[in-house]
C-alpha cells in the first residue's frame, strides 16, 4: 500500500449532527485542527448527516457555532454527506463490477438466525457468507420480490493491522470481520462506507478520532485497500471521564460546548483546557493557541482516559480573565450586563473589569459584579439600615460627604479622605467602610470601598448619602 508520509497533511473532523457538539467531539476537533496547523496542512470539516431521522439543521448550526466560538474554522468545508449520495452509489457500482462487493439477498431474520447459530457453536455471531461469490460456488436462487443489500467482500485470511498514532500497533484477525453491508436495500450507503469514500476523495492523510471508532478502522482499511486508495494514518484518542471516573455525561454538568459560552467561559481558556486534557507539553499547564500549534504532536497524546475537572477549568478560565486587557474584557462582558437589564454604556466598564477581574472565574461573575455600578439602585433592606446606619455612623457619613464636596474624585483621594475621617473621629475602618457600602450600594460586601466609590462617581455617591 502506498504511503502518505510525503503528502501535504490533511486532517478532518466529521461530526454527526444529531445533537450539539459535546466536549469529547470538541477535543477531537481541536487535536485534528492543531495537527493540521502545526504541519501547515489543511483542516477539513465534514458533516456526516446520513442519519436522516436524527440529523437536524439546528444541530448542524450548533456544531458550526461551536467551531466558530472555539476559533477552529475549517480550511475546507463544511461538506455534507447527504449531498454526495450520487458519488457513493457510483463507487458501490464500481465495487460490484470489480467483484469486491456483492448483492446479498438474506433477510434480516435469516441473518439473525445465522448469528444465533454461531453463538450456539461458541463462535462470534456474524453473517455466514451465504451470498458471497466464490470460484465454483453455486449461489441460492434469488427470492422473489426481495431487494438485496450490498456487502463488502472482506478478506478472509490474514490480519488487518495499523500503527496507531496514539495506541501503537493494533491488529484484527480478518476472520473476525464479517462482510460489512455498504448499501441498504433502498440503495442508501452505510456509515463506514461513506467515511471511506469521503476520506479517499478528500485526500485525508491523518485521522484523529475517539477510540470508540477502533473497531471501525479495520473495516475501513480493508475497503480502502479494495479501492486501491492510499491509507490515512489513524490515531484513536481515549474518552473523557467525569470527576467520578465514569464516562462524561450530562449528570456531570454541561457537556454542550456552547453552554460553556453561556456560562461565561473564554474560548481561549477552553482551548487550553481541552488540549491539556489528553495531551501534554512537559509540565506546561497554561499556553496560548499559538504555542499549542507550535508544540502539538501525536507522541504526547495520552494512551489513557482523561478526567474532566470543573475546578481546573475554572482555574484556567480565571487565569485568562486576569491576563486579558480590561477594554477587551469589558467588550465581552457588556452584552451579559445588558441582558441583566444593566447599562454598561453609562459606566467605566473597563475600570470595573480592572476592579473585579482578580477574583472572577467567569464572565458571568464579572457581569454580576458590574451590575453594582450600572443597575437601578436598590437601597439597603430595613434590617441592614437599622444594624449599620446608627446615629454615630450617620454622623461619620455626613462628615465624609461634606469633605468629599471639595475632594478630587480619584481612588487615591477617596482613600485619603476615608483615612482622615477615621483618624479625626477615632474610628476603625469597618465603622465607616461598612456604613458607606450600605448607604451607597445597599450591600455590606463589595470590592475595595474606595475603588467602588470612585467608579460610581461623585454625584451618585453624594446623592445616595444625602438620601439616607
Amino acid at each position: 500500500m502506498t504511503s502518505n508520509a510525503s503528502s501535504p497533511i490533511r486532517t478532518r473532523f466529521a461530526p454527526s449532527p444529531t445533537g450539539f457538539l459535546h466536549l469529547g467531539g470538541a477535543r477531537t476537533a481541536l487535536f485534528s485542527w492543531a495537527f493540521a496547523r502545526h504541519h501547515q496542512g489543511t483542516f477539513v470539516l465534514r458533516i456526516e448527516d446520513t442519519d436522516v431521522e436524527r440529523s437536524t439543521p439546528e444541530a448542524v448550526q450548533a456544531i458550526l457555532d461551536s467551531m466558530e466560538w472555539l476559533g477552529m474554522q475549517p480550511d475546507e468545508g463544511p461538506f455534507y454527506q447527504m449531498q454526495r449520495m450520487d458519488r457513493y452509489r457510483e463507487v458501490v457500482a464500481q465495487m460490484l463490477a470489480a467483484g469486491t462487493a456483492y448483492h446479498c439477498y438474506s433477510s434480516p431474520e435469516e441473518v439473525e438466525a445465522m448469528r444465533e447459530a454461531a453463538r450456539a457453536r461458541g463462535d462470534k455471531p456474524r453473517y455466514d457468507g451465504t451470498w458471497r461469490p466464490e470460484p465454483g460456488k453455486t449461489l441460492p436462487a434469488i427470492p422473489d420480490g426481495r431487494k438485496p443489500v450490498v456487502r463488502f467482500k472482506n478478506p478472509q485470511e490474514g490480519a488487518t493491522s495499523w500503527n496507531d498514532m496514539v495506541k501503537g500497533t493494533i491488529s484484527f484477525d480478518n476472520t473476525e470481520l464479517d462482510d460489512l453491508i455498504i448499501a441498504r436495500p433502498d440503495g442508501t450507503p452505510t456509515y463506514n462506507f461513506c467515511v471511506v469514500v469521503d476520506d479517499w476523495d478528500m485526500g485525508i492523510t491523518h485521522v484523529l478520532r475517539g477510540d470508540d471508532h477502533v473497531n471501525n478502522t479495520p473495516r475501513q482499511i480493508n475497503i480502502l485497500r479494495a479501492l486501491g486508495a492510499t491509507l490515512p494514518e489513524y490515531g484513536h484518542v481515549p474518552m473523557i471521564l467525569g470527576p467520578d471516573g465514569e464516562k462524561l455525561s450530562k449528570r456531570h454538568g454541561a457537556v454542550n460546548v456552547m453552554e460553556y459560552d453561556n456560562d461565561g467561559y473564554l474560548p481561549e481558556a477552553m482551548i487550553n483546557y481541552l488540549a491539556r486534557l489528553g495531551w501534554s507539553h512537559g509540565d506546561d499547564e497554561l499556553f496560548s493557541r499559538e504555542q499549542l500549534v507550535s508544540w502539538f504532536d501525536t507522541k504526547h497524546l495520552s494512551k489513557s482516559a482523561s478526567q474532566w475537572d470543573p475546578k481546573k477549568l475554572n482555574w484556567v478560565n480565571a487565569h485568562y480573565i486576569k491576563q486579558m486587557d480590561n477594554a477587551e474584557l469589558a467588550e465581552r462582558v457588556a452584552p451579559r450586563v445588558a441582558n441583566r437589564g444593566g447599562h454598561p454604556e453609562k459606566i467605566d466598564l473597563p475600570g470595573v473589569m480592572g476592579l473585579l477581574k482578580d477574583r472572577a472565574e467567569t464572565l458571568e461573575q464579572l457581569a454580576d459584579g458590574a451590575m453594582l455600578f450600572c443597575a437601578e439602585f436598590k437601597p439597603a433592606a430595613a434590617e441592614l439600615v437599622e444594624q449599620h446606619l446608627t446615629a454615630a455612623a450617620r454622623e461619620a457619613l455626613a462628615d465624609f460627604a461634606q469633605r468629599a464636596e471639595g475632594t478630587d474624585w480619584t481612588r487615591e483621594a477617596i482613600s485619603a479622605l476615608i483615612k482622615a475621617v477615621l483618624a479625626d473621629r477615632g474610628l476603625k475602618m469597618p465603622q465607616l467602610a461598612i456604613p458607606l457600602r450600605v448607604a451607597v450600594t445597599g450591600q455590606t460586601q463589595t470590592p475595595a470601598v474606595d475603588a467602588v466609590l470612585a467608579l460610581l462617581g461623585k454625584q451618585t455617591v453624594l446623592a445616595r448619602l444625602a438620601a439616607i
